[in-house]
């Protein structure tokens, strides 16, 4: 079946497109990209729905769906909404395998379809911790019965994430991991990082990496700092994140290896960042949208569903992150997605485990930057697609040029976002729950088949 999405704003900074235009879809591949036609089905389909030409309109609700035609053409109104390349969120936790009770790949993936991602990169830090090729072919065969969306993995750097012994990146490589971490903890003796770098060079694999020092963070549990210090609870300095990020970009330039920094949340790291980028560092980073939406002053009382690792920091370092964000120094928008179980995040917050869920609300609180005159439409799809693709290396994806993968997500930036109640996740530690956020991705296809529609899942895989 061909797919027409017709009308849509199309924004695809690969080949610095903003403008109204047709994507036609054909094999699970984008076929060609076409000034709006103007017909009978552009202007009057809900929003989001699907159309056929010359079919009756289904009402919006208790109508029976239009017929398929002959011609076998499907045709999705995007008129006053963006068409953008499927969102690709390089840091999510799907706790499969292992730990199956707060989340699995079916519904993970089924949140990352809500919330307009397309594929999503597995964190290896799983029971057992992803650190050889059969788990890594394990995770990938289950990807193809259970996921709703590309699911690609992320190989451990050291055996069990331990620090000590580089695990079988070459098998895990040749496997089909894409990338390499031992995100959840720090590599902490440098000898073992700057091995890593140095093998990964010879694969053409960044290392993604979480930048923490344990010894200035231990028994921390919110930003160091005042709002901390009125709760009477031990506090996380900055230095924990910008010192080991200043060894490892020393490490990444002096191997020549490519290092990827997660979710970094001060301002002192993306000075650090951007200062490496200006010397020809081989240097990327990422940003959580909780890290440039909240302060440690927006942490309500003691609910650990604002506890993450790094925790939330003043408002001088949300503004450095936006700042990164506008001026490409960060090069990513991604989640961090990491499910806990409610009665986990129940327990006393000095109990509870770090960590927030953000599949289903990562496209609101970035849409929220360029409401705000902080991104352009541009430079936020470059952060959600197109940067993550070549980071990750996803040739084929993070655009929408004739040839590449039909993963497309349609936007409704004016509509209000998915309600708490209705997101897949098995967990619901957020801090965004129950807030008023604004925009939803309203059609999603991956690799050309229909998974949102309207909204809502237009189809999954079975529950596990």
């Amino acid at each position: 079946m061909k797919t027409l999405i017709s009308g849509g704003l199309v924004v695809d900074p690969s080949q610095n497109l903003e403008a109204v235009r047709d994507v036609w879809i054909s094999d699970g591949k984008i076929e060609a990209i076409r000034p709006a036609a103007r017909g009978p089905f552009s202007s009057r389909a809900v929003p989001g729905d699907i159309a056929e030409p010359g079919a009756a309109r289904p009402a919006r609700q208790g109508s029976k769906p239009a017929s398929q035609p002959e011609n076998g053409l499907r045709v999705i109104d995007a008129k006053g909404q963006w068409v953008i390349p499927g969102l690709i969120d390089m840091h999510v936790h799907l706790r499969e395998p292992g730990c199956e009770t707060e989340e699995s790949i079916a519904t993970g993936t089924r949140a990352a379809a809500l919330g307009g991602v397309t594929t999503v990169l597995a964190m290896p830090n799983t029971d057992p911790v992803v650190d050889s090729p059969a788990l890594v072919k394990l995770l990938r065969s289950r990807a193809t019965t259970d996921a709703l969306v590309n699911v690609v993995i992320a190989g451990a750097v050291t055996r069990g994430q331990k620090g000590a012994e580089l695990a079988e990146m070459g098998r895990m490589s040749q496997a089909g991991a894409v990338a390499f971490t031992d995100d959840g903890r720090p590599i902490m003796n440098a000898q073992v990082m700057r091995r890593a770098l140095e093998y990964l060079k010879g694969l053409d694999r960044p290392l993604l990496d979480h930048c923490e020092d344990e010894n200035l963070s231990a028994g921390g549990v919110l930003n160091e700092g005042a709002a901390c210090a009125a709760k009477g609870l031990p506090g996380i300095p900055k230095a924990s994140e910008t010192l080991m990020a200043m060894r490892d970009v020393a490490l990444a330039e002096w191997t020549g290896g490519r290092l990827h920094l997660c979710h970094i949340s001060c301002a002192e790291t993306v000075g650090l960042v951007r200062r490496a980028k200006r010397r020809g560092a081989a240097v990327t980073a990422e940003a959580a949208p909780h890290h440039f939406t909240l302060t440690d002053s927006d942490v309500e009382g003691y609910d650990a569903d604002f506890k993450m690792n790094p925790p939330l920091r003043a408002i001088e370092d949300v503004e450095a992150i936006q700042e990164g964000l506008r001026d490409g120094t960060i090069d990513a928008v991604a989640t961090d997605h990491a499910p806990h179980a409610a009665a986990r995040k129940a327990l006393p917050m000095a109990q509870a485990p770090f960590g927030v869920i953000g599949l289903e609300t990562l496209l609101p609180l970035t849409l929220a930057l360029v409401e705000r005159g902080l991104l352009t439409k541009k430079s936020l799809v470059r952060a959600v697609s197109t940067r993550p693709a070549l980071i990750l290396g996803l040739k084929q994806k993070g655009g929408l040029r004739p040839g590449m993968d039909a993963d497309v997500t349609v936007v409704d930036s004016q509509a209000a976002a998915l309600p708490a109640q209705c997101w897949a996740s098995k967990s619901r530690n957020s801090p965004f729950k129950g807030k008023n956020l604004k925009g939803r991705a309203t059609a999603v296809l991956v690799g050309g088949r229909l998974v949102v529609q309207g909204g809502n899942l237009a189809g999954s895989p079975p529950d596990r």
